[in-house]
């Protein structure tokens, strides 16, 4: 049975295997800002050889994490789009989905950390989820780190509705095409600012200007290529175009461009170097759910650990300061170290459960239902 006769069949099959590996793209955001110990200051370690190893392992983490999930939402946005959907409603319900997480965490920093130090100028843009537009590092990265990917996923959603008109029109035989144009597109946008943007004066952490940095990693509208990229793979498969990839190659290969992503120059390493493999890695876990064949993402703690790694990833770090600042600067051996960073994943977890249980959960079921059909989004019918 082909792909687009599954799709027809079942046009909203639940993608668990999706949700599953959601949590490992926050698993790696998680170890990423761990390893930070020059940013954030979280380094229980005392031996610099099992730092230097650490942070090797895990320098591009945050940013594979951040683009897994920025192509995993088109592509699911797409997947579950409904003809009877109106504007108001997929806005509403997107708001929903991730404002209350950011609100109760937004409100946490503030009352922990941020108070005493951070402006208005910089907490308000954060509140209202406009931050990532300001390159200022104070504001862009106010208050609680993560929220600023939220500002790219409010761009996403108000373009969503705009962009899938215009995807449906697209004959099936130029999806593949328009695909490797969004990527080409992409790598052309980074090329331009790492040419022509001044790459001086360096910011101390990395190898790039405050400006690069802005605009390539953080500023909203040059993200949409990952969303875009989403899209346009749940429409090829949806089409019965996407070949048959299975999910262990398509792992290996992004584990691949993993790696690979240290060595190239670090402006292509902050999304072009693994867009292509978590495309494919994506495609093909969907693939898997639909034609029912074995996942191990999709067995149900996976999916449980999935359904709660939106709180996690919004709470973790404010975990990583409160037991940086618990330290106060002391360093332990490998064994007492290692158990210091399992007892900050944990609370962390158990945070982000807190976070699904009482927050998100909540506000979906009160907010987040459908509406009748006044203005449809313009899915055609299958």
């Amino acid at each position: 049975m082909t792909h687009s006769t599954l799709y027809h069949s079942h046009p909203h099959a639940r993608l668990d295997s999706l949700t599953g590996f959601r949590f490992i793209a926050a698993v790696l955001v998680f170890f990423f800002h761990a390893s930070l110990t020059k940013i954030i200051g979280f380094n229980p370690f005392a031996d610099s050889d099992i730092i230097a190893a650490f942070q090797r392992l895990f320098s591009v983490g945050g940013w594979t994490g951040v683009s897994f999930f920025f192509v995993l939402s088109g592509f699911v946005i797409t997947w579950s789009a409904r003809r009877s959907d109106t504007l108001v409603a997929f806005w509403r319900r997107r708001l929903v989905k991730i404002y209350p997480n950011h609100l109760v965490t937004f409100v946490l920093a503030m009352i922990l950390f941020a108070v005493p130090l951070t402006a208005v100028s910089a907490w308000l843009p954060n509140l209202l989820l406009v931050h990532a537009w300001v390159p200022d590092m104070s504001v862009f990265l106010s208050v609680n780190g993560p929220s600023w990917s939220l500002c790219c996923e409010l761009v996403f959603y108000l373009a969503f509705p705009f962009l899938l008109r215009a995807l449906w029109k697209l004959p099936e035989d130029r999806l593949w095409l328009t695909a490797g144009l969004t990527v080409v597109a992409l790598a052309a946008t980074q090329w331009l600012i790492a040419s022509f943007v001044s790459p001086t004066p360096q910011i101390p952490e990395y190898p790039i200007s405050l400006q690069q940095w802005w605009l390539a990693y953080y500023f909203p509208p040059l993200r949409l290529f990952e969303f875009i990229l989403g899209m346009l793979m749940a429409r090829i498969l949806m089409a019965g175009r996407y070949p048959a990839i299975q999910v262990g190659p398509a792992l290996a290969l992004a584990a691949l461009a993993y790696f690979l992503a240290g060595e190239v120059p670090f402006i292509y390493s902050l999304s072009l170097a693994t867009i292509i493999p978590i495309a494919l890695l994506i495609t093909s876990l969907a693939a898997a759910d639909i034609e029912r064949r074995p996942s191990w993402f999709r067995h149900p703690l996976m999916v449980w650990l999935g359904e709660v790694s939106f709180g996690f990833y919004m709470i973790h770090l404010l975990i990583m300061i409160g037991v940086t600042s618990l330290l106060d600067g002391q360093r332990f051996a490998a064994l007492p170290a290692s158990l210091i960073l399992a007892a900050t994943f944990a609370l962390s977890l158990f945070g982000g459960w807190l976070l699904f249980a009482f927050v998100e959960q909540p506000a979906m079921r009160r907010w987040g239902k459908a509406s009748p059909a006044v203005r449809p989004l313009g899915v055609p019918q299958v």
